[in-house]
């Protein structure tokens, strides 16, 4: 794509509504408004409202909801709670830009679709600073690394923490005694290593991963946030019981 097209004179900016060059600006956010219209530009089988929603709270908040309390216990009771609003509100924030502005080119250059390493690198050849033109692919390699850094990372972390809960569980179960009372002492039977457990699952992974379908997984997302706020009820009420 030319950087000439991308900064058409006669172009208007409309990267502050959702609205298309065809639509008034009122046309397009009321569109969008509705549940009904959430889908991917160009596509019938796109996921719906409620589908999206399980996905962003599997996502967003997943398990690291039940390491939260530990991460606001080390920044303090003031400073844990004020730090999580304002880093969720700047990363809501952050969030919002990038889907408008992926719309926004969606509409510009006619495109069903475009990810966000194409988001940047359109932007950048947008952009009145010609070094920034002349380097826009640049934009895409970047974002496309950091992104695959960041994912990396958060599915080590869970496989980790798969593996580690299911041999506690397994530990627990052959424990010597089911009493959890402080005053009781319970002998675990040792198992096998994480890493063995890792490597149990790896298949399992690498056949879920295979599914490109947000659709097909939104019944697992569903499972798992249910499977999340069972766990949350039982650890409230035993928290409860010994507060």
């Amino acid at each position: 794509m030319s950087t000439q097209r991308l900064r058409d004179e006669d172009y208007r900016d409309y990267s502050s509504t959702d609205a298309s060059p065809e639509e008034s600006p009122s046309e397009g956010l009321n569109n969008f408004s509705s549940s009904g219209s959430y889908m991917r530009f160009g596509e019938s089988n796109s996921t719906t409202w409620f589908q999206t929603l399980i996905h962003l709270l599997k996502s967003n908040i997943g398990t690291g909801l039940l390491g939260l309390p530990l991460a606001v216990k080390n920044a303090g009771i003031l400073m844990g709670p004020l730090s999580l609003l304002v880093i969720g509100l700047v990363a809501v924030h952050c969030m919002r830009i990038l889907v408008k502005c992926a719309h926004h080119f969606c509409y510009r250059l006619n495109k069903p679709f475009v990810d966000y390493g194409d988001t940047v690198m359109y932007s950048l050849e947008a952009s009145p600073i010609s070094w920034l033109r002349n380097h826009a692919h640049w934009g895409r390699r970047m974002v496309d690394f950091f992104l695959i850094v960041t994912q990396l990372g958060f599915c080590c972390i869970y496989f980790v923490f798969l593996a580690d809960n299911f041999k506690q569980v397994i530990e627990m179960a052959n424990g010597t005694t089911n009493n959890c009372h402080n005053n009781e002492t319970v002998i675990l039977t040792p198992t096998m290593d994480s890493r063995l457990y890792m490597l149990t699952f790896l298949p399992f992974m690498v056949l879920l991963v295979f599914i490109r379908n947000l659709r097909a997984l939104s019944i697992f997302s569903l499972l798992a946030n249910i499977t999340m706020a069972v766990s949350l009820v039982m650890i409230y009420q035993f928290t409860v019981q010994v507060l």
